[in-house]
């Protein structure tokens, strides 16, 4: 018998080593997060009062969020269905909604699929060229036909495209995943009017589903004059949200929402863990929906609802001093993001952009500063319709600062 060879366990790293490591990382993120001002992730909220729970319990939200294991408390799942609930309300939900909290908001659109594709099994999925890239590879993986619908010009679905591709299949159940706040332009998707062309077409067999991980909260917060026709009131079957980006949780999260639950009358609970098996994974952290829950009650409608208009001041100020430096920058409507050319790798510096290939971003999530603004406009200079000097901001930047939170 040929001896198998057994690799030696790691010596434990000195004490001195861990620390300088963790010493170190700490630095260089301080560092870089100055500079990143191009991906959607609030940093603003720190939570110091759940320092114990964070670091001195394990909790596993395993299985179904409305039904507590029947065994042990090491779990958040009371806390879990209130913040399913209070977001499910600001996404205008039933009463009697359902949803649990993800690992983010790509798992929330992939629960939506297989659900669909469960209820329906010869289901057409449709989305935007605009839409996250986790749709095609949730349908790919559910081995559902997609089919890519066109967007105009602010990155939005284009319905009319959207009628065409619905009529050609009109005999297939639908999933239509909608978008509100597209990864490069955070443009807003019409849920009502694609409610009405699968009206209009008698697709009564459908599911549509609202991508909403960036703006959905920030969306639900405007006044009701104000508010586009994207959630549930307009006719959505299900919502996830992230709460790693507008919600300042700092580890990767989501919460989905269904207008009703799709399990209502399945037989899914493992009697091992006492709980229903209507997740995508099994163990699911018990800590992020205490942060959340943390965030939504500390907070409040009140403050989050500052937090997203002072993000937009800033996007508008951010947008309109690249227009004054010859960049031909562009904004959706109550977007935090501002797109703007791809400019050439070396104007840049150290500053961290989304880029397609045709366009960049800034996202002024909370926590980006004018400060921050100010110095990455510095460093851009001038666009290239325009060579000029780049002219003072300080009448601005006093302006919009007064009026931050």
């Amino acid at each position: 018998m040929t001896a198998v060879p057994v690799t030696p366990l790691r010596p434990a790293a000195p004490p001195l080593s861990v620390a300088a490591t963790l010493r170190d990382l700490t630095a260089r993120l301080a560092h870089s997060r100055h500079y990143d001002i191009g991906f959607p992730g609030a940093v603003d909220l720190v939570f110091p009062e759940l320092a114990e729970l964070m670091t001195g319990h394990l909790l596993n939200n395993v299985g179904d969020a409305w039904g507590d294991p029947g065994h042990g408390v090491n779990h958040t799942k009371d806390l879990e269905r209130e913040v399913v609930t209070t977001i499910g309300g600001l996404l205008r939900a039933p009463r009697d909604c359902w949803g649990y909290v993800t690992g983010g908001a790509s798992e929330g659109t992939e629960h939506a699929l297989d659900e669909a594709w469960q209820r329906y099994p010869d289901i057409v999925v449709y989305t935007s060229a605009a839409a996250h890239y986790s749709v095609a590879k949730a349908a790919r993986k559910l081995k559902l036909q997609l089919v890519i619908v066109r967007t105009d010009v602010t990155g939005r679905m284009d319905v009319a495209d959207l009628a065409g591709e619905l009529a050609r299949r009109r005999e297939r159940p639908a999933m239509i995943v909608a978008t509100a706040g597209t990864t490069m332009t955070e443009a807003i998707d019409d849920v009502a009017a694609i409610r009405e062309v699968c009206d209009d077409l008698a697709i009564i067999r459908r599911r549509i589903h609202v991508d909403a991980a960036l703006s959905g909260v920030p969306l639900a917060l405007l006044p009701e004059g104000q508010r586009p026709a994207f959630d549930f009131a307009a006719g959505a079957t299900s919502m996830v949200v992230s709460g790693h980006k507008f919600l300042s949780t700092l580890m990767p999260c989501g919460v989905l929402v269904y207008a009703q639950s799709p399990y209502r009358n399945a037989d899914t609970r493992v009697s091992y863990t006492g709980s229903a098996d209507t997740t995508i994974t099994g163990s699911r952290s018990g800590h992020t929906p205490l942060i959340l829950w943390t965030v939504l009650n500390r907070v409040g409608f009140d403050g989050l609802r500052e937090r997203a208009e002072a993000s937009r001041r800033l996007a508008d100020y951010t947008h309109k001093h690249l227009c004054e430096l010859g960049w031909d920058a562009h904004r959706n409507p109550h977007a935090f993001t501002v797109t703007l050319p791809s400019p050439p790798s070396g104007r840049l510096g150290r500053w961290v952009l989304a880029d397609d290939g045709r366009l960049s971003h800034v996202i002024c999530m909370p926590g980006v500063t004018v400060g921050q603004i100010d110095e990455f406009l510095n460093t851009l200079g001038h666009g290239p319709g325009r060579r000029r000097l780049l002219r003072s901001r300080a009448a601005d930047a006093t302006a919009v600062l007064s009026s931050a939170v």
